[in-house]
């Protein structure tokens, strides 16, 4: 049974969804007012690989995954006044951006990705529920404003106290809200920028009810997983929580999923501090699917600490377990039986709170096994093995491609100083000839004229092959 650790109780808990036949999964996606950086590759890649798996628990038509985009808010605004164009223009080109880095680290597209400026009716509909209510009020700037003393189980989720958070904080003399916790639902419009219009006049929507309106409008009143990076606990997730509830009348969320930070060089990734990375820079570095198998490679409550020294050793690790299928004929799989003890323990590892580096050390032994068949001659069973490692491989999104062409042209950055396959294989040609012919000296000249281009010759059973350092 798949065991999560719950943000929520501080502990690992058996999941248990409210309606199996429609497993519920929300993820809060990007403010698209820039590239997307590796921080959000690891949102990207992390909760497509909880998709994968509980789409191989309950099914494929049975997990409804919805991850939204915020494109409106200050940040947006600020940037599309600075670059001199309006602000859709912005969010769409950010948007295609961000499609395009998602599709290159393998993840697969959410059922529905609702934008906040598609969603205005349910967000007006919500901050008119919470007034009405009063858990929220209209203030003399305009603005309408969450009361936060309104909610008595406040800071559930982050463990945060009322009292604590006051402290040190003051209300200016032109502040308009009640309490200086109180958060903003909707913003009066200012001159020039993109408005809407409410009850309260025109204006937009604050951050925090985007989530909570496109969230329950999707999935639902009550759902069952609510996931998101740690930075995102407090203050946002909190008041999600706060104003869903206060508005629906019931709980929530069931399960709260939290990704770790992520680091550089042991440093706090910032643009100030000048380690500050892109999808697409790193991508134009590494091979996307090495850059998946790093995210995996730590549990994803952990820190990842981003370094070349960590993504070389990701490329090399994937190298491994390619090399283990690279001479088995794979071409027509079928679904191999998973009863044995290492498909079982694969499982095992992502059942406990998904244990994506125990599930990994796990295709490695099967890797080890394949070469250990070869070996020995046994290539019926290897193949079946092969087929096996790559069939438990695709619930992590690794291991998909072809492994001559990962081999050779996948491991990451350019081909190795512009050498062609053509180029490379005449090379061996030659160095082959230079061995039939006993130029010992000739055929070592060959091949480490190509380990200086990045090029690895490897030679088995007679026969060589390559691959791109």
């Amino acid at each position: 049974m798949l065991h999560i650790h719950n943000s929520l109780s501080k502990k690992k808990e058996a999941f248990k969804p409210i309606d199996p036949a429609n497993v519920r999964m929300y993820v809060c996606g990007m403010t698209v007012y820039d590239y997307c950086h590796i921080g959000h590759a690891r949102v990207l890649v992390v909760f497509d690989m909880v998709y994968r798996y509980l789409r191989h628990i309950y099914g494929d038509k049975q997990v409804t995954y919805v991850r939204n985009i915020t494109d409106i808010d200050d940040k947006i605004i600020k940037r599309a006044q600075e670059k001199g164009e309006p602000y859709t223009g912005l969010t769409r080109c950010f948007i295609d951006a961000m499609h395009e880095d998602a599709q290159a680290l393998g993840v697969q597209p959410p059922e529905e990705e609702p934008r906040a400026t598609s969603s205005m009716e349910q967000i007006i509909d919500m901050i008119r529920i919470l007034v009405e209510k009063g858990h929220a009020y209209a203030a003399d700037n305009g603005d309408v404003y969450y009361d936060i003393s309104r909610f008595s189980s406040y800071g559930q989720l982050s463990g945060k106290r009322l009292d604590e958070l006051r402290a040190g904080e003051r209300v200016t003399v032109d502040e308009a809200k009640d309490d200086p916790l109180d958060f903003v639902l909707w913003k009066a419009a200012k001159p020039g920028e993109p408005h809407w219009a409410s009850p309260w006049g025109k204006g937009r929507p604050g951050w925090h009810i985007e989530c909570s309106a496109m969230s329950t409008h999707c999935l639902g009143n009550h759902f069952d997983i609510h996931g998101g990076g740690l930075d995102l606990q407090f203050p946002h997730h909190e008041n999600e929580i706060a104003q869903s509830e206060a508005a629906t009348g019931c709980k929530f969320v069931n399960y709260w999923i939290h990704n770790g930070f992520v680091r550089v060089d042991n440093e706090k990734m910032s643009k100030s501090l000048g380690n500050f990375f892109t999808i697409r820079e790193v991508l134009k570095q590494y091979n996307p699917e090495v850059v998946r198998y790093f995210i995996l490679a730590s549990h994803y409550r952990s820190p990842l600490n981003y370094s070349d020294q960590h993504l070389d050793g990701a490329k090399a690790a994937l190298t491994t377990l390619y090399t283990a299928l690279r001479d088995l004929p794979l071409s027509e799989e079928k679904k191999q039986d998973e009863s044995g003890q290492t498909a079982q323990r694969f499982y095992a590892a992502l059942d406990d709170d998904f244990n994506t580096p125990e599930a990994l050390a796990v295709l490695f032994e099967l890797a080890r096994e394949i070469n250990c068949l070869q070996s020995a001659g046994s290539w019926v069973d290897a193949v079946k093995q092969g087929l096996l490692l790559r069939q438990l491989a695709s619930l992590l999104g690794l291991l998909q491609n072809s492994p001559q062409q990962f081999l050779q042209h996948g491991t990451g950055g350019e081909d190795g100083d512009g050498l062609t396959d053509e180029q490379i294989e005449q090379r061996i040609a030659a160095r082959n000839h230079a061995r039939e012919t006993k130029q010992w000296a000739e055929a070592d000249r060959f091949r480490d004229e190509l380990k200086a281009k990045g090029v690895i010759l490897e030679d088995s059973s007679g026969k060589t092959t390559w691959r791109r350092e």
